[in-house]
């Protein structure tokens, strides 16, 4: 591919455009996502001089169906996928509804309509035709609020319906470790909001994939009864609501950082708001009086990179210095 692109003087910039990154997260949504898409393609897309900011990804999600249901949100593997027809049949029927810009050039060195031409969806249970998804939106969402004023991502497509609307009392623990003990301990129940907070891209530092506690709160029963938010990160395979890339960050003084145990969370993933339930006096006042926790110990680049790191809302990179 890489010499075609040079025989047919194909220029990185012919390909990365703001139509190739807009059909990047189309695709995503319509295949049920990864939160972590939500680091990765702003983050390339600063690379390329392109700017993508989040608001963007309600706008493309609420036009875009969903029409996979992988593993573990669904019954469905990625070599289903693959025998299905793989991304190019589904890409396929994304062109259905006109949702793709099918002209963008490629990396094959051929436009996005040659390489889907004649790709054909060859089970409708793994992928399903544009007219009968899964949901009429995508599979992420990004949530806004006092809790999260620069925004906050969660995979829509894996959270049970019980838990799109939820309201409840935070426990709140400053690293995964603590989290996870409280968890698998018996002191997390029904209702509960979980906060996992320390753990972003300059806290954690480097905001470390937090798989296990969403994999407990899974695996003791709850994950259609607690929510967990967190300025960490998850993995692709994430179900239940968790929410993660919370902005600011608690190290930055973020509202995260100012929760305390028993104050009440409210979240509406389909209106794409989170709320702590705390008056701005009191969070003035909390300010105040509570102490941001720096790790103390970080040497070499680790601390070099805590100093220099975005937030995750604009894909964690590594801040210019000029």
């Amino acid at each position: 591919a890489v010499m075609d692109m040079y025989r047919k003087n194909i220029r990185p910039r012919d390909i990365m455009t703001a139509d190739a990154f807009e059909n990047a997260l189309t695709a995503d949504m319509a295949l049920g996502c990864s939160t972590n898409s939500m680091l990765h393609l702003p983050a390339i897309a600063n690379e390329c001089g392109i700017k993508i900011d989040l608001d963007m990804v309600n706008k493309i999600s609420a036009r875009t169906p969903n029409i996979c249901h992988l593993a573990p949100a669904g019954h469905a593997y990625m070599e289903d996928l693959n025998e299905a027809g793989g991304i190019y049949a589904v890409l396929n029927e994304l062109t259905k509804k006109n949702l793709l810009h099918t002209d963008v050039m490629t990396v094959t060195g051929k436009t996005m309509a040659e390489n889907i031409k004649g790709c054909i969806n060859k089970n409708t249970d793994i992928i399903r035709p544009i007219d009968q998804p899964y949901s009429e939106t995508g599979g992420i969402a990004v949530l806004k609020g006092n809790l999260a004023p620069d925004r906050c991502v969660v995979k829509r497509s894996a959270v049970a319906k019980e838990m799109l609307v939820h309201k409840g009392p935070a426990k709140v623990f400053n690293s995964e470790e603590e989290a996870i003990a409280a968890i698998t301990g018996g002191k997390i129940v029904k209702g509960d909001v979980v906060v996992i907070r320390y753990e972003g891209p300059a806290g954690g530092p480097g905001m470390r994939e937090m798989l296990s506690p969403t994999s407990a709160i899974a695996g003791m029963g709850l994950d259609k009864d607690v929510a967990l938010i967190t300025d960490g990160r998850f993995s692709g395979a994430t179900r239940g609501a968790a929410i993660g890339h919370v902005s600011p960050e608690a190290v930055n003084g973020g509202t995260i950082a100012y929760v305390q145990d028993g104050d009440i969370i409210s979240i509406d993933i389909p209106n794409h708001s989170i709320q702590l339930e705390v008056s701005d006096e009191e969070l003035a006042e909390r300010k105040k009086t509570t102490k941001i926790l720096v790790k103390e110990n970080l040497t070499g680049y680790l601390k070099r990179y805590s100093k220099m790191v975005s937030s995750a809302d604009k894909g964690a990179i590594i801040n210019r210095m000029d």
